[in-house]
């Protein structure tokens, strides 16, 4: 233990010294919080940077003129004057877009809309939805309804989910659970494939510097293994927490800055829901979401999401160190990686259709149990409610996955490591399976 404590520590901080880790440890929250806050300032500013767009209106039916009006982004002018007319003059008249509608029937019938440039979907969302309702209040005046009663009978319906646990009764929300639970497997999935990759490039690096051949003669294969294993998940655990930390942190200070334009950002999605069918109000919404979230049970989550994200990771990375032991250059990994990474991409993308609609179906049941899918598949499950023995049986799984893949990658290391100049087949590497000591 004491050979791969030495081990863990020099794969540690030979990789926490480097320019490389620093500089992207604190300039991925900051690439993230500089993201954010363009988008939100942007969308602030958005109204107050664009110009006014002018629109000529020639409406054959006599009956626009009260019904869309000019805003700050639009201003209508209705002329009389005919259609070919208006477009021989269009480039002149300095208006941006020609409206033209027809009187063709009750129904808007043959509605065009001309410009210079291709108009933007807001815009002609904008006008769909304006003579959209223009012509549901003209149906339900002459079929003696009024609209106030159509307003009174347009709501939205919140069903609220309510599970029997042992303890009792416990909140629930589908929608909470299913973005907890997603956010959780991407993020098991990017680390797996980020730093167990780097454990495989680790291996090949030491292995084409000759690096390795000192190390043997003074511990074993598998101790070499174990602590680059360790030693990279540590460090992935560092950087993670830092961006985490760093990440909350200046998200929260530009959040707290930005909170002056809310008003403005109320105007903007209010304008959104005008063109469309939904009629949420904003605040109801994050109301709703911060509501949600309290219903989900954190400890158990975070608790959940510790054990997967390390076990899963473990998992891989005794594979990927096997994989990088066994050839001699990155590019010959490819034939390998494959089948290594097939249970993982096939746990996220049956995570995302199949377990996220039925949590508890058989499927989801046993890729949950299966150690190789277990990390992302469970932690779909989990915010939906998982009885306790199915999550001890995963886990023990896992762990007993996690030395079974060990013992098997370290029976691969040991000869993989030493062999330089010859190209592996699966074929010979199983041989290196039943190679004595």
């Amino acid at each position: 233990m004491k050979k791969i404590a030495l081990i863990i520590q020099r794969e540690y901080l030979s990789r926490v010294k480097k320019k490389s880790f620093i500089v992207m440890t604190f300039l991925g929250p900051l690439l993230i919080a500089t993201m954010y806050a363009l988008a939100i300032y942007l969308a602030v500013n958005s109204e107050d940077m664009a110009d006014q767009k002018k629109v000529v209106v020639c409406d054959e039916t006599h009956t626009l003129s009260n019904i869309i009006k000019s805003n700050e982004k639009y201003e209508f002018n209705f002329s009389n004057a005919q259609l070919a007319d208006l477009k021989s003059n269009f480039d002149s008249s300095g208006n941006d877009y020609l409206l033209y509608v027809p009187n063709k029937g009750q129904n808007f019938e043959g509605v065009q809309l001309y410009s210079d440039k291709q108009p933007s979907l807001a815009f002609v969302k904008y006008i769909e939805k304006q003579l959209e309702n223009s012509l549901t209040d003209k149906k339900l005046t002459d079929n003696g309804i009024s609209k106030k009663i159509i307003e009174e009978l347009d709501f939205s319906l919140n069903i609220e989910t309510i599970r029997f646990t042992d303890e009792g009764e416990e909140d629930g929300n589908t929608s909470a659970s299913y973005m907890i639970g997603m956010f959780s497997s991407i993020l098991i999935y990017m680390f797996i494939f980020l730093y167990g990759v780097q454990v495989m490039r680790g291996v090949i690096e030491e292995k084409n510097n000759r690096i390795v051949e000192v190390l043997i003669s003074s511990v074993k294969p598998f101790q070499l293994m174990m602590g680059k294993i360790v030693g990279i998940a540590l460090v992935g655990l560092t950087q993670f927490a830092l961006w985490i930390i760093l990440t909350t942190s200046i998200t929260g200070i530009i959040g707290q800055k930005f909170a002056q334009d809310k008003s403005k950002l109320m105007n903007i999605e209010n304008t959104v829901a005008a063109s469309n069918t939904d009629k949420s109000e904003p605040a109801v919404a994050a109301t709703e979401v911060l509501s949600a979230l309290s219903t989900i049970n954190y400890p158990l989550i975070v608790g959940c999401f510790l054990f997967y994200f390390l076990g899963g990771y473990l998992l891989y990375s005794a594979l990927f160190a096997a994989i990088g032991s066994a050839v001699d250059s990155e590019s010959e990994t490819q034939q390998f990686m494959m089948p290594v990474t097939i249970p993982l991409i096939f746990s996220f993308i049956i995570s995302t259709s199949t377990v996220v609609n039925n949590p508890d179906g058989p499927i989801a049941f046993w890729l949950s149990l299966f150690p190789l899918s277990s990390p992302i598949v469970m932690m779909v499950r989990l915010p939906f409610g998982v009885p306790a023995w199915e999550i001890i049986t995963s886990m023990l799984l896992l762990v007993l996955g996690f030395f079974g893949t060990v013992w098997l990658a370290a029976k691969i290391y040991r000869t993989g490591i030493l062999m330089v100049g010859k190209k592996a087949s699966w074929k010979e590497i199983s041989k290196w399976l039943f190679y004595k000591n």
